[in-house]
């Protein structure tokens, strides 16, 4: 029997699926259009042309649309669709709601989509000749890539995931037999609380950007070859790759900038699977990117040109494969689960590899392969040596992070290595160390010949200053501690620096055309520098030598390498000295106040800030932190919190219960006077006066009513606080109305007064140490790390610089 559900909102859910569906058909039109537009021999007969056009045209409205339903439901919180319910809630400002709509695999799929079709309509307006075969390779790449969020059966087998998809269709439960559902339903799921960074609203569409533009390189390489263009293709494809590099590895480093900011692990990159699937297909396109210049200036290495284009995109799909598969469930907290896509995202890749090797295969004969040898002492012969190395060094994260694949693939039970940190930096090292000489050795070299003399005097001249820099950073920053390896790239990026400065200071004089990959160099080496300074040098300096938090924080943590602060109790912490003194709340994040003062030999404060680290209490991921830092010139100081009290995190509702004594050590009576003062364990308690019309709220007294309020001043740890405790006589019953100092751990009660004596009582109630509020931080030092943020910038700089060049080098073909 059908159910008549109540309150649900089905237009733009159905209006959302008509736009899907009409994206990927019109993906497919485009595609069979330009496809017959290219291979149609009349070339006065432009109807496929305009076809094909059109298509992409509606493709384009149509993304745009299935965008404009997915933000109204998540926006209004149409919990009835399970996107909205899964990635969103009621609680969350408008920017997270905005970076919800790609917090899931069909919102990302759409962003991907998005940026694809953006690319695909740029071309049709700037591609020219090469608009036919290039267009026919991204309405494919299109059609395959809207498949992804179909949703629907064909043949008993679902195609896609689909944004569109009704929570009672997603799931199971008793609460979908009633046509009022939704009215049980108060509030969404919520974005992780990891995600809810300013850096997710920015960091996803620049990657998806330069996921996207991969393809156009790869798209100009296969039109080459169909076309039988050899040469042409590389000159339209530079430009392209060069703004692939540059915007997928700026989406790389603001990853690593985000993961700095705001994750917990102490670092910048840590070698996870999903970091480095990203990290793959960038490698081999910066190959690309030289090889093809090689070709350009010499017709050497055609071939490699080729094979390096093509390859990168393909592992921009496998990359998609190794985070949306499930694959990585157990090695990666950044992937997503298996949606039920694993055999279609197999497809999206064989599709691309087998017409990648198909077209070669087909063109194999034909390839212009240069049969003379490159001079050894050319610019050609060690920039094809730097492109090997790269893709040596993608071979290495390849084989290692796809241990999943391998063991799905061959039935195997290889374990992922243990500390694969350790490994990756090794290797990788190696490589790096080779790569960054190389690109200053390369700018002492001409293609084609060099004067051999010239260049040796000149090479030697720039080692020597080179080894003598790297001698003294090494030796300044620490950096010789490290292995021999690191010191290596430390050398070798010095070298680099060196070479490309003189060709920047020849650039200024008159050979401008240089002055981007030299610009490029520079900010590379200077990367390399920052991020083996601060990762290899880096100091944790809440070092606690007998520190111990229980068996379940040394799972996830190191006691040795995390202090404990109770609140207002200074502790010493290297050359600062610490103290927990505060806490505010802006839901979902709690922040911890934590005051650092640096004090000099004679007690003088001379540097002072506050840190304030956050964390959620997450029911499903436990305690969720993100550090906040202070940022110096040559270091930056990190601090996050590891461990904090369940209690810190509740509200305070019946704060001031009466009925709570368990929470505090048995209570100590004392017998005092006004102006008499008792110790205690963080300070001193004294009675100031005596009041003899307290208020007691809700409570009118008597005419034969008596109370008397103690005015209490404790001093805690340097910190004042004001309490006033009441005693009252109404009729024959005694009552006493405690007063909770909880910032000094105490709750005071007038439990008595004495006339013969001329006293009162006032019972003491601590804390005990378990119960005092406390926090497990975590500091760390980051020397240079500056010089990595600084060279990612003047990198991205040198890439802008060659795109321009490129451009204007662009003749209309």
């Amino acid at each position: 029997m059908d159910i008549a559900y109540q309150g649900e909102h089905l237009i733009p859910g159905h209006l959302g699926q008509f736009f899907i569906i009409l994206a990927f058909g019109s993906a497919l039109f485009s595609t069979i259009s330009y496809y017959f537009a290219t291979t149609n021999t009349n070339n006065f007969d432009n109807s496929w042309l305009w076809m094909g056009r059109l298509g992409y045209y509606v493709n384009a409205v149509s993304v745009l649309g299935v965008g404009a339903c997915l933000f109204y439901i998540i926006y209004n919180h149409l919990f009835e669709y399970h996107y909205a319910w899964s990635h969103s809630s009621r609680t969350l400002p408008v920017y997270y709601i905005v970076s919800s709509f790609w917090d899931g695999q069909e919102g990302s799929f759409w962003l991907w989509a998005f940026w694809q079709a953006v690319l695909g309509n740029i071309l049709i307006w700037k591609a020219k000749s090469w608009e036919k075969p290039v267009m026919t390779v991204i309405c494919l790449a299109q059609t395959l890539l809207t498949s992804f969020l179909l949703g629907v059966e064909i043949f008993g087998t679902r195609v896609g995931s689909s944004p569109f998809i009704l929570l009672r269709q997603a799931l199971e439960a008793p609460i979908f037999s009633q046509p009022d559902y939704l009215s049980f339903i108060k509030d969404g799921q919520g974005l992780n609380p990891l995600l809810q960074n300013y850096w997710m609203i920015i960091h996803p569409p620049i990657l998806f950007l330069g996921f996207a533009s991969m393809v156009v390189p790869f798209s100009y390489a296969i039109a080459g070859l169909w076309q039988k263009r050899y040469k042409d293709w590389m000159k339209p494809a530079l430009s392209y790759s060069l703004f692939a590099v540059m915007v997928l590895g700026t989406g790389v480093v603001m990853g690593s900038r985000w993961a700095y900011e705001s994750l917990n692990f102490g670092g910048f990159w840590a070698w996870d699977p999903v970091e480095n699937a990203a990290f793959i297909p960038w490698l081999t396109l910066v190959g690309a990117v030289h090889v093809m210049i090689v070709y350009k200036n010499t017709g050497h290495a055609y071939f490699t040109a080729t094979f390096l284009t093509l390859i990168s995109f393909v592992l921009v799909l496998y990359a998609s494969f190794l985070t949306r598969s499930g694959v990585l469930g157990d090695t990666s907290v950044h992937s997503f689960t298996d949606a039920g896509l694993y055999g279609h995202l197999v497809v999206d890749v064989v599709v691309f590899l087998v017409l990648a090797v198909t077209v070669i295969a087909w063109r194999w004969k034909q390839l212009p392969i240069s049969k003379k040898e490159e001079e050894t002492y050319s610019r050609e012969f060690w920039m094809f040596v730097g492109a090997i190395f790269l893709a040596l060094s993608c071979l290495q994260l390849i084989v290692v992070t796809s241990i999943p694949v391998w063991n799905a693939i061959f039935k195997t039970h290889v374990a992922p290595p243990t500390n694969p940190v350790t490994l990756y930096n090794v290797f990788q090292a190696g490589f790096a160390a080779v790569i960054t000489l190389l690109t200053g050795i390369t700018q002492f070299l001409k293609y084609k010949k060099t004067d051999i003399t010239r260049f040796f005097i000149t090479s030697v001249i720039y080692l020597v200053f080179a080894a003598l820099i790297t001698g003294l950073v090494v030796y300044l920053t620490g950096v010789y501690k490290l292995q021999m390896v690191f010191v290596l790239v430390m050398f070798g990026s010095v070298y680099s620096i060196l070479a490309n400065v003189k060709v920047f200071a020849d650039a200024i004089k008159g050979k401008v055309k240089l002055v981007g990959s030299a610009v490029a160099h520079i900010g590379f080496g200077l990367m390399m520098i920052g991020a083996l300074i601060s990762a290899g040098t880096k100091t944790v300096i809440s070092q606690n030598a007998n520190g111990d938090f229980g068996d379940d924080f040394a799972k996830v943590g190191n006691p040795k390498e995390n202090i404990m602060l109770y609140k207002y109790e200074p502790v010493k912490m290297g050359d600062y000295t610490v103290t927990y003194y505060g806490d505010s709340v802006s839901a979902p994040n709690h922040y911890f106040k934590v005051d650092y003062k640096k004090i000099d030999a004679s007690g003088k404060v001379i540097e002072e800030f506050t840190l304030k680290p956050n964390s959620q209490a997450n029911p499903k991921m436990g305690l969720v932190s993100s550090p906040d830092t202070k940022h110096y010139l040559f270091h930056d100081l990190y601090t996050h919190v590891s461990m904090a009290p369940q209690e810190a995190f509740a509200t305070d509702e019946g704060h001031d219960q009466e009925n709570d004594d368990a929470n505090y050590n048995p209570p100590i009576a004392h017998e005092m006077s006004v102006g008499d003062t008792i110790p205690y364990r963080d300070g001193y308690i004294i009675l100031e006066s005596l009041d003899r019309h307290p208020h007691i709220e809700n409570i009118p007294l008597g005419a034969n009513d008596a109370a008397v309020g103690a005015k209490l001043t404790i001093v805690s740890h340097g910190n004042i606080y004001g309490a006033e405790p009441v005693y009252l006589l109404q009729g024959k019953n005694v009552f006493d109305f405690a007063r909770k100092v909880d910032d000094a751990g105490l709750k005071l009660r007038f439990t008595k007064i004495i006339p013969e004596k001329g006293k009162v009582e006032i019972s003491v109630y601590m804390q005990p140490e378990s119960k005092r509020p406390y926090i497990v931080m975590r500091a760390i030092n980051f020397p240079y790390i500056n010089l990595l943020w600084s060279g990612t910038i003047i990198m991205i700089i040198g890439f802008l610089l060659s795109i321009f060049r490129r451009n204007k080098e662009l003749k209309t073909v």
